[in-house]
């Protein structure tokens, strides 16, 4: 008879109520309710992309191989066709060494440091059977292809095993030869001939998808999985198409972009994950393009490449993945647009703000709710501010006659006139600091300002300016370490995201989404948090949250609206006010988010 004494784990513990805060994965008896309970983690339940830094050289009809942190891109057309060799480190593309032959619509698989480059055309639009190996530094030729193709597909583990299957010229190609990495051997063909196909896989497994067939726009959506030995037809595509990106294995695959199947060639950015069995759709490419080239899995996977973005590289995160949401918390008794925060989740602080007319109302939330306190000095929306409850700081703005270079100091009681800003101006001027004696002041209106200053306690202090100046932006972080993105230098919205090292503002990479009036959250440059906001289109829920390189969509807020405001950390944010009318709204955001599940019941 087994006995399970010292396997049972810890004793389940017995509560009246469900616990305030349950850990992850805690199991617990609710007495009341006879049930037994546990704290299960929420998760996207569809992956997502993010704009990452983009490679040196863009171009179309490029290869690829390796995964998510570790990438290579090599060949194609920028024009004119390159043998350029660039590898990705997880943030940046370096450039190595060439391709000893220049060739575009090339195949590749394998990894960072042993890949192979298959096929393509060369410089004239010579068919090209060459084969190069890769060995982390260097390309070197070797067994040619017996079948000279370009635009076809591969999958293969490394530089001593490969499977290269279909491809042009025409007609369409069903040939398909294994690497054993010395020679080329020519095995069962697919069942169905095409070109310009995706396929990932290693030369046992393989999966051969899209393409197309013989004639012109004769896009397939056909499937065959490889067994080592023979091509078997599976599941379609759900949308038939060509020139996509490839990332994945035989039982679990991305088709990313291509041409758009109604035959006008327009670029897509329509993704499908393949389950072992069937494809389901997926988000989109935050870029349309064609010809991307794919790497890494299903969980964590590259696109890069491919027009009419030839230089862009995508990131994404697979479903599965711990995913924030926003809940509703408690109104501010003064609904307001163009307001100003400054806090924590659990402990903000709202003031000012446009209720027709302006307003110096300002309100402390502990949590749950908001309570009323003392009104600031001067009356004023579209300004700046920052700080904690218990020590704010708001500046610049506009009350009915004038903008404004007014300063208050908030001691977490009364909010005192101190020295004012050297640049009056209004429109959401972008602002961070952690209290009152430390704050950065930058862009706004009411003509797009560039300039940036420094409060010390004491005074402001020009210092050195945005590269774009713009107004109705968010800013985040603290004087020596802040973030300004979106806005408008009037129009269009902008994207733009600006990196302040405590002396220099640089560009960094752009918000998926443009927009101005929109609300941010972050006490430093590597995290934080935009919501909120008008495009178009207006009134956005979009939420991106930014991981110190890049900007990755996440849950939309509830209501959507702009000139909101916000406080606290991109995983336990607050988000309150807005418009365009005056909003009364207050959204908590928290990463991860968790819910208790039942697993019984008496």
């Amino acid at each position: 008879m087994a006995t399970y004494l010292g396997t049972h784990g810890s004793k389940i513990q017995n509560y009246t109520t469900d616990p305030d805060n349950p850990n992850t994965g805690e199991v617990w008896y609710n007495d009341t309710a006879n049930t037994l309970k546990f704290q299960y983690p929420n998760v996207s339940s569809a992956g997502s992309w993010r704009t990452a830094n983009s490679l040196n050289t863009g171009r179309g009809g490029a290869a690829g191989a390796g995964i998510y942190t570790a990438a290579l891109a090599f060949g194609g057309s920028a024009p004119p066709v390159t043998g350029a060799t660039e590898k990705y480190d997880g943030t940046s593309w370096t450039e190595v060494n060439d391709l000893n032959t220049a060739r575009s619509s090339l195949t590749g698989d394998g990894t960072q440091t042993s890949a192979l480059a298959i096929g393509g055309e060369e410089s004239g639009g010579a068919v090209s059977a060459k084969v190069e190996s890769w060995n982390g530094t260097n390309w070197t030729e070797t067994t040619d292809l017996n079948t000279g193709r370009f635009i076809l597909a591969s999958g293969g583990a490394d530089n001593t095993s490969a499977l290269a299957f279909g491809g042009s010229p025409a007609p369409s190609q069903a040939l398909t030869e294994l690497w054993n990495g010395s020679n080329w051997t020519e095995v069962n063909d697919l069942n169905q001939g095409r070109t310009i196909l995706g396929g990932v896989g290693i030369a046992t497994a393989a999966l051969a998808f899209g393409g197309r067939i013989a004639g012109p726009n004769n896009y397939v959506a056909n499937t065959e999985s490889w067994n080592g030995t023979n091509w078997t037809e599976v599941s379609d595509l759900t949308t038939g198409r060509e020139k996509m990106g490839s990332a994945g294995i035989q039982t679990s695959a991305l088709a990313i972009g291509g041409a758009d199947p109604s035959n006008s060639g327009n670029s897509i950015g329509n993704v499908e994950l393949w389950s072992g069995s069937s494809w389901s759709e997926q988000n989109d490419l935050n870029t349309a393009r064609q010809g991307a080239v794919g790497a890494g899995t299903t969980t964590n996977a590259l696109a890069f490449s491919g027009p009419p973005s030839p230089a862009a590289t995508e990131e994404w995160t697979g479903a599965g993945a711990p995913v924030g949401a926003w809940v509703t918390g408690g109104s501010l008794n003064t609904g307001r647009n163009n307001l100003m925060g400054a806090g924590t989740y659990t402990a903000a602080l709202a003031f000012g703000g446009n209720v027709s007319p302006n307003t110096g109302k300002t309100e402390k939330y502990d949590g749950t709710s908001w309570t009323e306190v003392n009104d600031m000095n001067s009356a004023r929306s579209q300004a700046g501010g920052s700080g904690t409850q218990t020590s704010a700081l708001a500046y610049a703005g506009e009350t009915p006659d004038n903008t404004r270079n007014l300063t208050e100091s908030w001691n977490g009681t009364n909010w005192t006139a101190v020295n004012t800003l050297n640049t009056a101006r209004h429109l959401a001027t972008g602002s961070a600091g952690a209290d009152n004696t430390s704050a950065l002041a930058f862009g706004g209106g009411a003509s797009p300002k560039a300039y940036c200053e420094q409060w010390n306690g004491t005074n402001w202090t020009e210092v050195n300016d945005l590269n774009t100046g713009r107004y109705n932006m968010a800013g985040s972080g603290i004087v020596t370490a802040a973030l300004g993105y979106g806005g408008t230098s009037g129009p269009p919205v902008q994207a733009l995201t600006e990196l302040w090292n405590g002396t220099n503002w640089t560009e960094v990479n752009d918000l998926n989404t443009a927009r101005s009036i929109l609300g941010g959250a972050g006490t430093e440059n590597t995290s934080a948090l935009a919501f909120g906001g008008e495009g178009p289109p207006a009134n956005m829920a979009f939420t991106e949250e930014w991981n110190g390189v890049s900007w990755v969509e996440t849950s939309n807020l509830n209501t959507g609206r702009d000139a909101l405001t916000g406080a606290g950390t991109s995983t336990a944010g607050l988000a309150f006010g807005g418009g365009p009318s005056p909003k009364a709204y207050t959204e908590e955001w928290n990463v991860p988010s968790n819910t208790v599940k039942t697993i019984s019941t008496d």
